[in-house]
C-alpha cells in the first residue's frame, strides 16, 4: 500500500479520526473555507474508481481509504455500483451541547451493471455529510459564509471512508486478540491451570 499521504503527517502519527473529527475538523472546515489540512485528504470523483483502485489516490491508513467527494446520486463505477445499506446514523457532538453535527450513510459495493442483479462484495463505504436541519446547516453562519459560499454549496461535499470488511483485514478497531489472549481463550478446562498461592 502507498503511504504517500503520510508525508504531510509528523513522524509517528497515524490518521485515525473519529466520526465527529471527520465531520467537524475536516468536512465542516473544508466547506466553510476555513483553514484545514488540504494535503491529508484528497478530492476525488467517486464515479471512475472501484474500491480496490483507491490505493495511491486516496488517503490511506491501514486498510481504510479516505477522500472528499461531491455528493451525488450516481454511485456507479467501472466495475459496479455502491448500494445504500441500512439507515442514516446521526453523529452527535461530544461537547456539552450534544448537537447533531453530521450524518453517516453506509454503502456496500456490488459488482455488475444491473442494480437488482449485482453481486455483493465485502467493500463498505461510510459517507459522512454535514447535518442539514431543513433550511439551516450545522454552520454557525447564516445565509453565506465568509467568502460568499451559499448554503446550497454546503451539503455538496462529503468525506468517504472505504474499507474491505471481509474479516481478513485489520480494521484497527481495538477488538483484535493478542496471541496471549488466544492461548488463554483456547484453554477450556481451568482445573488444569495451577495458580500460585
Amino acid at each position: 500500500m502507498s503511504d504517500n499521504n503520510h508525508d504531510h503527517l509528523p513522524p509517528g502519527f497515524r490518521f485515525c479520526p473519529t466520526d465527529e473529527e471527520l465531520v467537524v475538523h475536516f468536512l465542516q472546515r473544508k466547506v466553510s473555507i476555513l483553514p484545514y489540512h488540504p494535503h491529508i485528504i484528497p478530492d476525488l470523483d467517486l464515479h471512475p474508481y472501484d474500491p480496490w483502485d483507491l490505493d495511491g489516490k486516496a488517503m490511506v491508513e491501514g486498510k481504510k481509504w479516505y477522500y472528499y467527494s461531491r455528493r451525488t446520486q450516481n454511485r456507479i463505477t467501472t466495475s459496479g455500483y455502491w448500494k445504500s445499506w441500512g439507515c442514516d446514523e446521526q453523529i452527535i457532538s461530544s461537547s456539552s451541547s450534544k448537537r447533531i453535527v453530521g450524518v453517516k450513510k453506509y454503502y456496500v459495493f456490488h459488482t455488475g451493471e444491473a442494480p437488482d442483479q449485482g453481486v455483493k462484495t465485502s467493500w463498505t463505504m461510510e459517507e459522512f455529510r454535514l447535518f442539514d436541519n431543513g433550511s439551516s446547516s450545522c454552520s454557525s453562519s447564516t445565509g453565506r459564509s465568509r467568502r460568499g459560499q451559499s448554503k446550497s454549496d454546503y451539503t455538496n461535499w462529503v468525506i468517504c471512508r472505504v474499507f474491505d470488511d471481509s474479516g481478513d483485514n485489520d480494521n484497527d478497531d481495538g477488538n483484535e486478540l493478542s496471541c496471549l489472549d488466544e492461548v488463554f481463550l483456547s484453554l477450556d478446562d481451568f482445573d488444569e491451570i495451577s495458580f500460585p498461592n
